[in-house]
């Protein structure tokens, strides 16, 4: 029996069922065994096959990819085996491997039983091999449907760590945290009380954009529980590797990640509590809960309560 040592994402595995097709192993010859993100790629000889699968395999494929059975990829190569060499239209017969393959899928779409991003954190790494790493991190669904990881952004010595919500359809375009019009609030709060975006460090609970498609739009769709605790790990390196003197949530999905389901922004905001994360930890409004406000004055009241907040983080500084 081989043992194929793999990286924890769907690329890594493909690629070396790619290269044992190439070498007409099949299935009962061989093993899969996830390494973590370091695992060297696997050492096989098989090259490109220019064998061609159905689309729905190889979608199903990158859904189930962050399932944590497993047992996944070695199911996985045996349908692919089969689908091969035995029964093109495999995935249409009902197969009950092909059955735990569509339950599996299932429950990620559903935010159940996925390895999260923990797999995909490197140790022991820097900022941008963090950055790096990220961008090829599947351990949600999520990964899917995005366009791609958008990371924090801002130098690894920033005094000032702030946190959001996950990226919007600007952010996921642009590939940076904040650049959409809630960013365009954020950064007016910003500089009325002399906080230079440039010295911060500002990313989001969640790294990959959810969405619900309407049409030609894609309309935000909060994350769900499931979503920030995959994605928890992300944030959790970002606030290891900087060790910020102040952390500030934004909205009450950075606070539910950072500070438990059992704070309320309205009730809580605009006071430093120690935390695991930073000596000074605070919550506020989300920019984006400033535009959703009912009519101006709203937008007016919940501006100023933004603004006192981070008013209170750039007097703690001098």
């Amino acid at each position: 029996m081989r043992e194929v040592a793999i990286g924890p994402g769907f690329e890594s595995w493909q690629a070396a069922a790619r290269a044992l097709l190439g070498e007409h192993v099949s299935p009962g010859e061989v093993g899969f065994r996830e390494s973590g993100v370091d695992a060297p790629a696997p050492a096989i000889d098989g090259g490109d096959t220019g064998i061609r699968v159905p689309r729905r395999f190889v979608d199903l494929a990158r859904a189930v990819a962050p399932h944590r059975d497993p047992a996944r990829w070695h199911l996985l190569y045996s349908v692919l085996w089969r689908l091969v060499h035995d029964n093109r239209e495999l995935l249409e017969t009902g197969d009950p491997d092909v059955a735990r393959l569509l339950a599996m899928e299932a429950a990620v779409g559903q935010g159940r039983d996925v390895i999260g991003a923990g797999p995909f954190v490197p140790a022991g790494r820097g900022l941008d091999e963090l950055v790096s790493a990220a961008a090829r991190c599947t351990g949600c669904d999520l990964y899917r449907h995005a366009s791609r990881t958008v990371f924090g952004k801002g130098p690894a010595d920033a005094r000032v760590v702030l946190v959001g919500e996950q990226p919007g359809d600007q952010e996921d375009r642009e590939g940076a945290p904040f650049v959409g019009p809630a960013g365009e609030v954020f950064d007016r709060a910003l500089a009325e009380v002399g906080l230079p975006r440039e010295r911060l460090y500002v990313t989001n609970a969640v790294k990959h954009f959810k969405f619900v498609p309407r049409g030609k739009r894609r309309i935000h769709q909060t994350p769900a529980a499931a979503d920030i605790t995959a994605c928890r790990p992300w944030v959790e390196a970002e606030l290891a590797l900087i060790k910020p003197e102040i952390l500030v949530c934004l909205g009450a999905t950075a606070s539910r990640a950072l500070l438990g389901s059992d704070f309320r922004i309205m009730r809580d905001h605009g006071r430093f509590i120690h935390t695991p994360w930073a000596p000074r930890t605070m919550a506020t409004l989300h920019p984006s809960a400033v535009l959703r406000g009912e009519d101006e004055p709203a937008q007016a009241r919940l501006y100023a309560m933004l603004r006192d907040d981070l008013k209170l983080v750039a007097d703690s500084l001098s």
